[in-house]
């Protein structure tokens, strides 16, 4: 797996209205992977427009708690696509230790079904997850510690940051089971159109790539003031200038 990646949510738009067109412009400006999100919806597009693109998938974007899970691993096998990550299970089931245990044992269960088709299973945080502290750590750290040694994380660097957490600290404590991190920057609050390039905010980027040295590192807006690619494309290159 090489070092950077692109979550295509930050293209969003760009990609409904063009797929072939938006996977292009991102191949230009010299990434060679892609992070997916509603895999489901878009694998027809996918399974073409990666390949045309020199493009690769090794990581996605997919619900997994709570749906019916076949369709999202028969998709993500058809994109040559490894690593299936939850992008979301929302604030208010991070509140107590039962419901942060129910959450672990939903995705330790999603695990057993994805290894059939020689997938693995990942989540991937926001700001609520640190922000609650269960037992004398974030709820986030608990999780970790209730999920099975195949089910991995992506820790989303930027949001973990808003949350309060000394994010480096964090990469360091959670080790190997982070297996790719969200690589973003801005002003530390919750609204996305704050977000900047990597190296022009308030995140302490360089110190969290220090910290993620095997992980796949892929890049995200959430939501951006200017042009995406240029944004995009000063994270690239930010991001490109950091050796591991």
């Amino acid at each position: 797996m090489s070092k950077l990646s692109v979550q295509l949510y930050s293209v969003r738009e760009a990609f409904a209205a063009d797929p072939d067109g938006t996977l292009a412009r991102l191949a230009g400006i010299g990434f060679t992977q892609v992070e997916p999100y509603g895999l489901t919806d878009n694998v027809a597009a996918l399974r073409t427009g990666l390949p045309a693109a020199g493009l690769t998938a090794p990581t996605t974007h997919a619900k997994l708690v709570g749906v019916d899970q076949s369709a999202v691993f028969a998709a993500a096998a058809e994109c040559g696509i490894g690593i299936v990550i939850d992008p979301a299970v929302r604030e208010e089931h991070w509140q107590t230790l039962d419901d942060v245990a129910a959450t672990a044992e939903a995705l330790n269960a999603a695990a057993k079904v994805a290894a059939s088709h020689g997938i693995t299973v990942g989540y991937h945080n926001h700001w609520w997850e640190l922000q609650s502290h269960l037992g004398g750590h974030s709820a986030l750290e608990e999780f970790a510690s209730l999920l099975d040694p195949q089910v991995v994380l992506q820790v989303d660097t930027y949001w973990s940051t808003v949350g309060g957490a000394d994010t480096p600290a964090l990469l360091r404590t959670l080790g190997s089971k982070v297996r790719a991190i969200h690589v973003k920057d801005g002003d530390l609050t919750t609204e996305p159109s704050a977000q900047l390039p990597a190296g022009q905010g308030r995140a302490p980027v360089a110190e969290i790539l220090a910290a993620a040295p095997d992980a796949l590192w892929v890049l995200e807006f959430d939501g951006y003031a200017g042009d995406i690619f240029d944004g995009l494309a000063a994270s690239y290159a930010y991001v490109s200038g950091v050796s591991r």
